[in-house]
């Protein structure tokens, strides 16, 4: 008799401590993939020209966004990015983001930003105004590219200059690719060409 009463109570408690868990589960579950809060396209920024630049006129093509500078060691990535926009003009459009936060590598003003890119890397690629892309001040756009309760697919943090992140046509982020990854690197270009 004692032996069945052990019995009888150790199953209760088993499918108490079942039921518990499920009911915990059930009330606590937290999802490994966030829905996007909004989508890229629903952004905005002003271009180096002041001009607002509405990321919904962008829609259909794919956009790499890049913080740029003009006095650091992957500053020739300029004249990469150019013939990149250039070979992909029909599906990508490359957005740099002038950004004074790594070593105070931007210190121009827009007009000097845009002389310089122009006469040394001809670049005709857009430009935006220049930013924080990081800290208290970080700009909207690099609050969504860096924050997964805002893109629904990671975080992650500028560390330098020439940092990359690609997005698809339906305003979702893809990928980031740090400095050291060329704007002609294959696991960049394959991404483009899908």
């Amino acid at each position: 008799m004692f032996l069945k009463t052990l019995i009888v109570a150790a199953v209760a408690g088993v499918s108490g401590l079942l039921f518990y868990n499920f009911k915990f589960r059930q009330y606590n579950y937290n999802p490994t993939t966030v829905t996007p809060v909004k989508s890229f396209f629903d952004l905005s920024i002003k271009s180096i020209d002041g001009k607002e630049l509405k990321f919904a006129d962008l829609k259909g093509k794919k956009v790499l966004c890049v913080n740029v500078a003009s006095q650091c060691g992957y500053t020739p990535q300029y004249s990469e990015l150019q013939k990149l926009q250039d070979k992909y003009k029909d599906k990508l459009v490359i957005i740099g983001f002038p950004c004074n936060q790594f070593g105070a590598q931007e210190p121009g003003d827009a007009e000097e930003i845009q002389t310089f890119c122009k006469k040394n890397y001809g670049v005709t690629f857009q430009l935006t105004q220049k930013i924080d892309v990081k800290g208290k001040d970080q700009h909207p756009v690099y609050q969504w590219l860096t924050q997964k309760a805002q893109n629904g697919k990671s975080d992650y943090e500028v560390k330098w200059n020439f940092n990359k992140f690609l997005i698809n046509e339906k305003g979702e982020l893809v990928q980031y690719f740090p400095s050291g990854v060329k704007p002609f690197d294959t696991n960049l270009t394959t991404l483009i060409d899908q």
